[in-house]
């Protein structure tokens, strides 16, 4: 009898592809935790709650993570608007550091100090001028005071006074008072050293301002720089002469509100 051949099973191999689903909700997931910490660095109270709804509608309806749209864009959005800024403030700082406001007001100012100037014939003792941190007015110490004495002199009160009655300002303004020397060493026994008498020359000088009771103390402030900022070579008399000074820097009134 012929040998009856066995029949070959036929087993379908089928793979068991029910591990694809938690592999695809781990991928979805990480892709959500990799969003929230790109947008946690700068996320605000809109971004987080925006990132809560979508996070709500994806664990609630099923619906995957991209089907909605990243906050990506916004934080390109938001990088934009701080670039822009940023271009806005060089742009200001290139055309002179002030706004156009402030450089109208302060060139108004700067027209009535020169008339006075101009009136008392006190040109070569007192200069004002626009720069990039507001208007300069600068005095030379023979205008105020006696050399190496810090107190203004008696027939120089008036001036002070009548300077004074010019920064009165609607809205006011912070004022810097500065005073500077030359590099000729000094030591007595009131100043130990050129900071010393610039101090108390920057003290004294705007403490007579405030004689003006129209003027708020609290806009006011001193600094001594002593022979450190000189505006001209020290190696000279004339040059010397112009780095003894008082200054009288007036501020933008845009940082009025910062300064304070």
């Amino acid at each position: 009898m012929p040998k009856k051949r066995k029949k070959k099973k036929h087993h379908d191999e089928h793979m068991d592809e029910s591990w694809l689903v938690p592999y695809a909700d781990i991928l979805t997931l990480l892709l959500a935790l990799f969003i929230v910490l790109f947008a946690s660095s700068s996320v605000d109270a809109t971004k987080f709650h925006q990132l809560s709804n979508v996070f709500n509608e994806i664990f609630t309806s099923g619906s995957g993570v991209m089907d909605y749209s990243s906050p990506v864009a916004e934080e390109v959005a938001s990088v934009s608007e701080k670039n822009s800024s940023s271009n806005a403030m060089k742009q200001a700082a290139e055309n002179g550091g002030l706004g156009k406001q402030d450089q109208k007001e302060l060139s108004q100012i700067q027209q009535k100090l020169n008339e006075y100037i101009q009136k008392n014939k006190l040109s070569s003792k007192l200069r004002t001028s626009l720069t990039d941190e507001g208007l300069l007015v600068t005095i030379r110490d023979n205008v105020l005071f006696d050399s190496g004495s810090a107190e203004v002199r008696n027939q120089d009160e008036k001036i002070s006074r009548e300077i004074s009655d010019l920064l009165v300002m609607n809205p006011p303004r912070n004022i810097v008072i500065s005073g500077h020397t030359d590099n000729v060493p000094i030591q007595t026994y009131q100043f130990n050293s050129n900071w010393d008498l610039s101090v108390m020359r920057a003290v004294n000088f705007m403490k007579l301002l405030l004689n003006n009771k129209k003027l708020d103390p609290a806009m006011f402030s001193a600094k001594g720089y002593g022979e450190f900022k000189p505006v001209a070579s020290n190696e000279t008399k004339e040059g010397r002469a112009k780095n003894r000074r008082v200054e009288i820097l007036i501020m933008p009134r845009t940082s009025v509100a910062g300064n304070k």
